[in-house]
Order: C-alpha cells, then structure tokens, then sequence
C-alpha cells in the first residue's frame, strides 16, 4: 500500500521548475469529509451474503475527523453493521453534479460500530451541532450514535489525480484553513475579478486566455479553468506565500495581480 507523504502532492508533469505546491492527498481528503455533511454508506448486505448494500447516510465527525452516525435500529444499514461491521463511505464535492468525474471524492473504509459510553456526550454534541434537526428524534429508542474506525481511504482530485492515504495521515492532517471560505472567496472572484484571474492564470502558464474561472482555492494557492483558442486548459496559481483567512487570501491576491500589472507596463 502506497503510504501518503507529508510533502505537498504535486501534479504529474516533465518539468520541474513547473512543479507548483499544493495540499496533500491527506488533507484535501479531510477537508472534503469537513465540508461534506451526507455520504453513501456501503454496508455488507445480510440478505444477500457478499453483496454490498448502499444507504444515503448523514454522518458527523467526531474530534479526531472520523465519521459518526446517528441511525436507527430498524434501518437496513444499521442491522447490516450490527451483523457485519465492515463498511464504506463516499463522500463528493458538493459541487461534484456539474463535473461528477472532475470533482474532488474520497472513500473512506473502516468498521462500523456502536459509540462507546466514554465518548458518547462528546459525538451527540458535535453531531447536534451539525444537524439541528436530528435533535427531535436523537432521543427516540430505536436510535443510537455509531462511528467508523478508519481503516484506509482512497482520494481521487479529479483527472488523473488519485491515491491511497492512510487512516494515520488523514487523522492528523486538519482541513484547510479556508475550507469554511471557499464558497464565497470563489463566488467574489469569479463575480468581479475575471479579468485579474486571465492575468494570474497567464503569469502563472504562459497561456493567453479569455476567460477564466476559479474553481477552487486552499492556503498555497488555487485553480483557475482558463478558456483559451485552443479550449479549456486547467492552471494552478501559487500564491506568494501561505494563507490562513479570507483576509489574507484578498491581501495576497491584491498584492499579486499590482506587481504583475506593474510587469505589464514595463
């Protein structure tokens, strides 16, 4: 089994010096599962012995990033794991319905089962605080709190940009500081600042474009879907040095896009 490193995951390319920093399988992986909130969950079917059962499942995440759920006893799932512990769970990109096979997914493998009493309050907490809702029925007789004990997970990017991360990686690595920001980082820019993103693109691959959209951004950088003559052309942008806030993404940018129109004029 490939073991994921702690340096950055880098895009399969010839050259070198074209080589940009990006975010480890690891934590993209836990930034996904951070931002997600429903998965599938493949179970192993009782009736049918060997086959795989799936179930749309919500799950929450418990301190350490692993997934809890709050099920019922009558569910399919639920007497499934109560015979069979070994399970799945996929989680996409929220975004994943307009590109399904370029978007971000991750499966995470590992054996289900009921939430010992120590660890209960501080599942029920966390779980409640992502679905407000579950408040009405967490109480009921036939629910109860389970968590998966990872195993392995399997991280796919996009194209061509997949791998193996271990439970041990995945657990220590925290989700990107702007995990909770994308949305709206992605929404400002695209809205007012194409014209900035053609530029950085360009500086960033010689490719002249445009049109171009960000598509996504993370504490070293971002990407940018370019429009060229030739088509689309995928390009990951830098930023000059690492961001932790939306603050600090804007100041880098805005530092960014004045030297290169600095460069321009010259």
């Amino acid at each position: 089994m490939a073991k994921e490193t702690s340096e950055h995951a880098r895009p399969t390319q010839t050259d070198p010096s074209t080589q940009v920093p990006e975010p480890t399988h690891a934590e993209r992986a836990r930034t996904l599962i951070h931002l997600g909130r429903v998965g599938t969950l493949t179970t192993q079917s009782r009736k049918h012995e060997g086959w795989p059962f799936g179930s749309v499942a919500p799950y929450g995440l418990d301190e350490s990033g692993a997934p809890t759920f709050l099920i019922s006893t009558m569910a399919m799932h639920t007497q499934n794991i109560l015979a069979d512990g070994r399970a799945s769970l996929l989680v996409t990109e929220p975004e994943a319905t307009e590109d399904p096979l370029g978007a971000g997914r991750v499966t995470l493998m590992g054996r289900v089962a009921r939430t010992p009493d120590e660890a209960l309050a501080s599942v029920r907490e966390r779980y409640l605080e992502r679905y407000e809702n579950a408040s009405y029925w967490v109480d009921f007789k036939d629910f109860a709190f389970f968590q998966m004990e990872l195993i392995d997970l399997y991280f796919v990017g996009g194209f061509g940009v997949m791998g193996w991360v271990t439970a041990e990686d995945y657990l220590a690595a925290p989700p990107d500081p702007l995990a909770d920001a994308k949305a709206g980082i992605l929404y400002h820019m695209n809205a007012d600042h194409e014209e900035a993103l053609v530029l950085l693109a360009r500086a960033a691959s010689g490719l002249e474009g445009n049109e171009a959209k960000m598509t996504a951004v993370d504490r070293l950088g971002f990407h940018v879907r370019l429009t060229t003559s030739e088509g689309f052309r995928g390009v990951r942008v830098p930023f000059l040095r690492e961001v932790h806030s939306p603050e600090e993404t804007r100041a880098v940018l805005v530092e960014m896009v004045k030297a290169e129109r600095e460069k321009t004029k010259s």
